[in-house]
């Protein structure tokens, strides 16, 4: 028997790209508006995937794709956190 294990998709809010959960990070709107970033995938809320990309996420600061599709002001925090994790991954 096959015992592949099927590979998650999630959809690139900037690029517009299927990719694997993994190769993506999610941004999290909890109930209370408050918006961070999920590294674990498991937070409760609305989340929105995102490549980490330098290029993409100076793409959806922008465009701010994030606020609208979350429906929540996005900090500067947030942006600068995707930036330095993005720079981390590069490496």
């Amino acid at each position: 028997m096959n015992n592949q294990r099927k590979v998650p998709l999630r959809k690139c809010i900037v690029t517009g790209e299927m990719k694997p959960k993994k190769q993506l990070v999610r941004i999290v709107r909890s109930k209370d508006g408050e918006v961070s970033i999920d590294l674990t995938g498991r937070k409760n809320g609305r989340g929105a995937y995102l490549t980490l990309d330098k290029e993409t996420i100076e793409k959806a600061i922008k465009k701010s794709v994030l606020s609208s599709q979350l429906k929540a002001e996005v900090n500067d925090t947030i942006y600068e956190e995707l930036l330095i994790l993005a720079e981390k991954e590069q490496k």
